[in-house]
């Protein structure tokens, strides 16, 4: 089937994985039925989850050999023993796997989630759905990996499609040359720095383009893509190339012959075009509480820190056996730890731990003071044993810094692995640039067995052919239909304002350390814990309408953010926009909301501010002025009839995504 319209890169692989699309390419706004490659989860996605398979009646996985599952969220060995909710989130998933016959399941503490995808699984071309807004770090191979919410990740299990409204693009390029020992996580924060976190990237597709970028490593590549969830793009990619070719051929992957290159055509629409210049970039640092509160080391440098974490799904090989070299020479130069408990390294993978062992690098950290645990999201998440007390700051590698995410109380502030490891030794902040002076680079190759001679197979760029399927065509972007959101069915209702700003992550709606619940009302009364005590009971006083600005719902895909919403009673939300992940959320679980941009609205709309809505009409009444919300695409509407995600698989079946697109 030949195709006319110029294409951006991840509008070819959503074309060659769609199922009858229009016949002469995609673009923006159109939706498509795809077929999806890979689904994955984690145990703390896989507790709610399990809810939707088992609403749907425990049907069959649709591809065993494609569902992959790693227990790695909530669990390291003391919670793991001394946890009965941890325990209960691992049997879930053990009992799933053993029921199901899936090939590829991770018991806990053998790997982070992404980290062994990343390494043993994932190719270039393919379509990735994983139940974790990191499942972006995919892109890094040249994949399409978005994060979903659970129900979504359920369906397309059992299914193996999926529906996706095309995203707008934007390309971010990279330009001027990189020293060496600078990484991925420098890149990103400088970009996040420096064109802001839910701004630019909101809900579009991010492809990383440019001269720079041809000398950038797979595991820089990972990292990039890891953080563009923190950016607020949908997905974030980089086209595969003789980098790609080259790495694929150092690991052993399983499904080498499966690599499918694709390139952004000419002429392909982008919403914008950015362009970094990471020449004379300094090491960034990430204060908090927001990923592009950005700055240059030196402006923070000699601040005194309580401890120095390294280690989750940001935090790749590249960057631990760099940081190891650098503890070697801090040592070597005798420069004494001060002692602290509150030093922890965490490989994401057993393989990486072995490699670093044998290199003598996990012996340079324990003799820095780090101590060293088993591969998982520690505390990257603050839920398991390992976690930030209050008031503690701490220089870490991982990729968020938000209220409490390290542990109630905490202050977390980002940072490449190089620079937590030169600033863990004397607890302060520290400039790693002299010392990544003096790292011997053909050592820092030979571990990474980046010296080996290994045949690279010739990259051959195709075009992409769309996937034979019945089917229907594919729904227009929008229609004349309610301007409502997923409960645009339902009848209106009044309520009085509770007001929120820009960027409430899910982190704040319901923390961590409450994922484990699945009953409505629990988390309900768990809703906004830390940040807005007794929320739940203002909204039982009548508060019911939450109103906020961009960005609402970022972060975390975590779906527990929607239940807990509709468990403490929330009516509707009115945002300016919102994230991805949680919008799908939001539409899965039919819990109402509406996109307003209007800024006179928000002048009106104040906290205690009394306010009815047509859900239906998609019209809110403040102050005696109407206000008219942006009208949903069809297949919004066609969820919102059914009442969510599993009513319309229970109403339609497997052919659910035939119907609700035609």
């Amino acid at each position: 089937m030949a195709q006319n319209l110029p294409m951006t890169l991840t509008q070819k692989i959503l074309y060659a994985h769609a199922i009858q699309p229009p016949r002469n390419g995609l673009r923006a706004g159109d939706i498509v039925r795809i077929k999806v490659d890979w689904t994955i989860a984690s145990e703390l996605a896989w507790n709610g989850m399990n809810q939707t398979w088992a609403a749907l009646g425990k049907p069959p996985v649709h591809d065993k050999n494609r569902f992959y599952l790693a227990v790695d969220h909530t669990v390291d060995p003391v919670t793991l023993a001394t946890d009965k909710r941890a325990q209960k989130l691992a049997d879930l998933s053990r009992d799933f796997a053993r029921e199901s016959g899936i090939k590829y399941f991770y018991d806990a503490n053998e790997t982070i989630l992404h980290t062994r995808f990343y390494r043993d699984l994932v190719q270039p071309g393919e379509v990735v759905l994983g139940a974790d807004s990191h499942t972006s770090s995919h892109g890094g191979l040249g994949a399409f990996a978005i994060g979903l919410g659970g129900a979504d990740i359920t369906v397309a299990m059992v299914l193996g499609e999926s529906w996706i409204e095309v995203p707008e693009a934007i390309a971010v390029e990279y330009r001027g040359a990189l020293p060496f020992g600078f990484g991925g996580k420098d890149v990103i924060l400088k970009t996040l720095g420096t064109l802001g976190r839910n701004t630019v990237a909101m809900e579009r597709s991010v492809e990383y383009v440019g001269d720079a970028v041809r000398h950038f490593t797979t595991d820089m590549r990972f990292t990039i893509a890891n953080m563009t969830a923190e950016f607020g793009g949908l997905n974030g990619i980089f086209e595969a190339d003789a980098t790609v070719a080259h790495w694929l051929s150092l690991h052993r992957k399983t499904h080498k012959d499966e690599a499918r290159y694709f390139h952004a055509d000419p002429g392909a629409e982008y919403v914008a075009r950015h362009v970094i210049d990471l020449a004379g970039m300094a090491p960034q640092v990430a204060k908090p509480f927001s990923p592009d509160n950005v700055f240059d080391v030196t402006s923070v440098a000699g601040m005194e820190i309580h401890g120095g974490f390294i280690g989750a799904c940001t935090t790749t090989e590249e960057e631990l056996v760099l940081a190891g070299l650098l503890l070697e020479k801090m040592l070597d130069a005798g420069i004494a730890p001060k002692p602290t408990r509150n030093r922890l390294v965490v490989p994401g993978d057993l393989d990486i731990q072995a490699r670093l062992r044998e290199a003598g690098l996990l012996a340079a950290y324990e003799r820095a003071g780090f101590r060293t645990a088993p591969p998982g999201c520690s505390m990257c998440l603050g839920v398991a044993s390992e976690r930030a007390a209050e008031g503690e700051v701490w220089l870490t590698s991982q990729n968020r810094n938000y209220e409490n995410r390290m542990g109630k109380g905490s202050f977390a502030w980002l940072a490449s692995a190089a620079t937590v490891a030169v600033s863990a030794p004397q607890l302060a902040v520290t400039d790693p640039r002299p010392w990544l002076a003096q790292v011997d680079q053909d050592r820092f190759r030979r571990i990474l067995r980046r010296d080996q001679d290994v045949h690279v197979p010739e990259v051959v760029t195709i075009e992409p052919a769309p996937v034979t399927a019945p089917g229907a065509a594919t729904a227009s972007a929008a229609s004349d239909g309610p301007a409502g959101g997923p409960a645009a069915s339902s009848n209106g209702l009044t309520g009085r304002v509770q007001r929120f700003g820009d960027h409430i992550d899910t982190d704040a709606i319901i923390p961590g350390e409450f994922c484990h619940l699945t009953a409505f009302s629990d988390l309900g009364e768990k809703c906004f814990f830390h940040v807005r005590p007794g929320f739940a009971a203002r909204v039982r006083e009548g508060y019911g309408v939450i109103v906020a600005g961009e960005g609402w719902g970022s972060g975390s895909s975590r779906e527990q953010a929607v239940w807990a919403l509709k468990g403490a009673g929330v009516q509707v939300v009115i945002a300016r926009s919102y994230a991805f992940i949680h919008k799908r959320n939001l539409v899965n679980e039919a819990l109402p909301y509406l996109v307003m941009k209007d800024e006179r609205f928000y002048e009106r709309a104040v906290d205690g501010a009394e306010v009815s809505v047509d859900l239906a009409a998609g019209v809110v009444t403040v102050a005696g002025e109407a206000f008219h919300a942006e009208t949903p695409t069809r297949i919004v509407q066609a969820l919102a009839t059914a009442g969510g995600i599993v009513p319309a698989i229970q109403a339609h079946g497997n052919d659910v995504f035939e119907r609700l697109t035609h």
